[in-house]
């Protein structure tokens, strides 16, 4: 443990240097862990009971090198966000395997587990596995976010026909319920460390984009709520939905519920493409323009971040070295 320490404290020889250098390396927040996407490299590191650090590493390939159409504007965005819920969700199921409960013994594969390894193969039966948990939760967000506030929309026509009190209060309704739902979520127990471990992420981008050495009093010194976070876009895409829906149903009225949530759902993929792009737009750009637009992801980050302890730090900034390119620079924003 003191030797990792030390090695550590003598930072990081590729830092960036750059005054407002902006990096696209990023991450995600787990189990008692972080990964950190490159441009080339993805790392998990996961701090198990025993305190040791368990490393998973591989070379990232992405779909759009093959296709090329993949990586046009507004295309690209879905793309990303396709690959990341299923890599965010394999690098999550991951790190829960080295965070047993306490008080309870190991479960055993179930029969079905068992019969998807023998038919399948392991590997097979962890990509359906994620494919489902992928699958699942998106079809949880889509009834949360967007189904909800369209039946709930509902009650409106009660007091008037008016389609833009219906826009209006679906568009309240979505706010609401992401709002609820973030805070419900910061006041789980078993969420408080992965969001103490987002902070950490968080601090660990800041302090490399700052051109400092990589050390857990740097890291330390660093905000907490990272304008290119997840929480941002995901307020974006509600966000974007709101004013897209809203101009849509103006020039389509459309007043049963099941066919407003069933446009909702078609206009969804370019809702997530212009999310990503004005993501991209928005981490290029610091005016007060850019600030305005990103204050509500960032005052949103209150509920998803929270200040990690030094152990935390110590996994983030092992992350980040282990997916940082050799050649300075090369993962600019």
């Amino acid at each position: 443990m003191e030797e990792k320490q030390e090695h550590i404290q003598t930072g990081c020889s590729t830092c960036s240097g750059q005054k407002g250098f902006k990096t696209m390396c990023g991450g995600q927040a787990l189990i008692e862990g972080i990964m950190m996407r490159g441009p080339k490299k993805q790392a998990v590191v996961v701090r198990k009971p025993d305190g040791a650090l368990e490393i998973q590493e591989k070379e990232l390939k992405f779909i759009k090198d093959r296709y090329p159409v993949l990586g046009l504007p507004l295309i690209r965005g879905i793309v990303t966000f396709c690959d990341s819920m299923y890599n965010g969700v394999t690098a999550l199921m991951f790190s829960a395997e080295f965070a047993p409960e306490e008080g309870e013994e190991e479960e055993e594969p179930s029969k079905f587990e068992m019969w998807l390894n023998n038919k399948l193969g392991s590997e097979k039966a962890t990509a359906f596995f994620t494919t489902l948990a992928v699958i699942l939760g998106l079809a949880m967000s889509i009834g949360l976010f967007f189904l909800l506030p369209t039946l709930l929309g509902t009650a409106i026509t009660v007091v008037t026909d008016s389609m833009l009190a219906r826009n209006l209060a679906e568009s309240f309704l979505k706010i609401l319920i992401f709002v609820a739902y973030l805070a419900l979520c910061s006041h789980m127990k078993e969420m408080k460390r992965v969001f103490s471990y987002h902070g950490a992420e968080h601090k660990t981008i800041f302090c490399y984009e700052a051109g400092l050495p990589l050390t857990v009093e740097n890291v330390r010194k660093q905000p907490r709520h990272h304008p290119r976070c997840g929480t941002s876009f995901l307020f974006m895409v509600i966000a974007i939905s709101i004013l897209v829906s809203t101009v849509v149903f103006a020039i389509w009225p459309v007043h049963n519920a099941i066919l407003r949530f069933l446009a909702h759902l078609a206009m969804l993929p370019l809702i997530v493409g212009l999310s990503y792009e004005f993501n991209r737009w928005a981490g290029r750009h610091d005016g007060p323009i850019t600030k305005i637009l990103t204050a509500p992801g960032l005052w949103l980050q209150n509920f998803t971040t929270f200040e990690p302890d030094d152990s935390m730090i110590e996994v983030g900034i092992k992350a980040l070295e282990l997916v940082l390119p050799e050649e300075k620079g090369a993962d600019a924003w």
